[in-house]
């Protein structure tokens, strides 16, 4: 079996330093926020570009408090994406905000700045952008038409840790940036995790306060504010797994290099990483007409798959509420359709991304032979 991801293959190399980590918050008993999220909340907005971090429970958490943060709440709209897992829309409901979708680029599978000016209205108060699989979204348009029209950018960057756009780091463009440390993501929590990264200290103070209940110090409650407080024993293990990620991130770049270079001259359609942009490769998504049939052929050859995501948040039944029709954003509906994720993690060998490259291959070689 060739799994989509291997979680126990990582926890492996570094058992050690998990476990030391881990034993070191069992000593201290910070079990809630505490010197090691404090720690990792510094590294990691060193690490993302930005000034100041500030660690949630979770990335959903992490877009919540940030709309919170930029004032926005009932009668405001927030423009986004319906191609994206569904926190990103859920987290704009919860203030009380009307999500507005725009289609994505079907190269990048992100936010596709021709179509932003055209959702703006008196309402529109913030944009988020979702740098989707790990490739950032074109933010020089989407900052560029913010600034013209004085909206917030807040970038979804659950599944971006360490991408790049003309050199600057996803979550350090906009206003803020929203991180998730779900298991599976690059950087991965052992249970959940989020952070908001910023530069502006207003947000960063309001962030801290709305995380834990609303207090400025203990029991002086400023804010109606949540309990969304990272924990200590995540904080330290992100601070270990901080360490690695670089050289994860380029594993899953040699990996995702295989793949390019084994489809090259075939009819796989294969991600786009654009020139500029460093993807990271969270998810690497062919596209096929056939795909629950790829599906079962790749699982019948012992090979795991994945679907981000099959049904655009316009489509979902929680949201026809907001009153959207199919074929309304066609790009993200084919997506939709098409998508299909391959294995991908740090540790995938030269032979497992032979096999499945040859499996998928194959499928294609099939598909034309018919």
């Amino acid at each position: 079996m060739i799994p989509f991801v291997d979680l126990k293959a990582q926890y492996t190399s570094i058992k050690t330093e998990i476990n030391a980590a881990i034993q070191g918050v069992l000593d201290s008993c910070q079990f809630t926020l505490g010197s090691e999220v404090a720690k990792f909340e510094e590294e990691f907005a060193a690490y993302s570009g930005a000034k100041i971090g500030i660690g949630v429970n979770t990335g959903t958490s992490a877009l919540h408090l940030a709309l919170l943060a930029a004032d926005i709440g009932p009668g405001d709209e927030v423009i986004t994406v319906p191609f994206t897992f569904v926190a990103t829309v859920a987290a704009i409901y919860y203030t009380g905000a009307k999500p507005v979708f725009v289609d994505i680029d079907p190269r990048t599978f992100t936010m596709d700045p021709a179509g932003l000016a055209a959702a703006i209205t008196p309402r529109t108060k913030a944009i988020i952008p979702v740098h989707l699989y790990g490739q950032s979204a074109d933010m020089d348009p989407i900052l560029a038409i913010a600034s013209k029209h004085n909206l917030i950018v807040i970038e979804d960057a659950a599944q971006a840790h360490g991408a790049e756009y003309k050199g600057r780091r996803a979550g350090s463009m906009g206003d803020m940036g929203c991180f998730s440390f779900y298991p599976g993501k690059n950087l991965g929590a052992y249970g959940e995790g989020g952070m908001v990264v910023t530069d502006n200290a207003d947000y960063a103070r309001t962030i801290r306060m709305l995380r834990d209940w609303g207090a400025e110090k203990k029991y002086q409650h400023v804010l109606k504010g949540y309990n969304y407080r990272l924990e200590g024993i995540q904080g330290a293990v992100l601070r270990v797994k901080l360490r690695h990620l670089e050289a994860w991130t380029e594993g899953r770049r040699a990996a995702a290099a295989r793949y390019d270079l084994a489809f090259s001259g075939s009819d796989v359609r294969t991600p786009e990483a654009l020139s500029h942009n460093r993807h990271v490769y969270h998810i690497y998504a062919i596209r096929t007409a056939h795909r629950q049939a790829w599906i079962d052929a790749l699982s019948a050859d012992g090979i795991q798959t994945g679907i981000h995501y099959p049904i655009p948040v316009h489509l979902l039944p929680a949201y026809e509420d907001l009153g959207y029709k199919a074929g309304q954003f066609p790009h993200s509906e084919q997506a939709g359709n098409e998508v299909l994720s391959l294995p991908m993690f740090p540790e995938l060998t030269v032979e497992q991304t032979a096999a499945v490259s040859a499996a998928v291959c194959n499928l294609v070689a099939e598909e034309v032979a018919a």
